[in-house]
């Protein structure tokens, strides 16, 4: 699964650790704002790899967690979705508006393999100081460059490089990012 091969959703083990993730995020989603500590340590047993001075405000959805991978500073506002079949790796100072999906979960586009139930994934890599707005969609197999904004609403289907603002559905650039923005 995490190498992008094909792979059966519905294998005892791929059930087994959603369950787990589903368990820990149910706990971390019921958690108050004044249990930082709990959260922290919900956010380490789930992400496969957390940073320092990490937030992610709930509710927050994921299929496993363990492939997901944030290095300091990040922050995810309300409502963030995973779906980690592959790695996610999200660079320092990383933040997300509320309501941002970040998909490595596709389905074969052929119907007749598409109603077979296989699925598989693509990996999905998201550099430093990257600024993702709300509502925004990051899709399998995209890399997000250094010092990028993907502007709110917007749907990511091919790799931005660093140092732009993108924006629109599909996503293109709009300008270079100027730093006295």
């Amino acid at each position: 699964m995490r190498s992008g091969a094909l792979y059966d959703p519905t294998a005892p083990e791929l059930v087994a650790d959603r369950t787990a993730a589903r368990d820990l995020t149910r706990r971390y989603n019921q958690t108050s704002t004044d249990e930082a500590s709990r959260r922290q340590d919900l956010l380490e047993s789930l992400f496969g790899s957390l940073g320092e001075s990490c937030t992610v405000e709930p509710p927050f959805r994921c299929d496993y967690g363990d492939n997901i991978h944030v290095d300091e500073g990040f922050y995810a506002n309300f409502d963030c979705v995973i779906l980690d079949v592959c790695p996610v790796e999200i660079g320092r100072n990383c933040k997300l508006g509320p309501s941002v999906h970040i998909y490595t979960a596709t389905h074969p586009l052929d119907p007749d393999e598409r109603a077979g139930g296989l699925e598989y994934g693509k990996p999905v890599s998201i550099g430093d100081d990257v600024w993702i707005g709300g509502n925004a969609t990051i899709n399998p197999g995209v890399t997000v460059g250094d010092g990028s904004v993907i502007a709110s609403g917007t749907v990511v289907t091919e790799d931005v490089p660093k140092g732009v603002v993108v924006g629109g559905n599909p996503a293109t650039i709009i300008k270079d990012v100027d730093a006295n923005d």
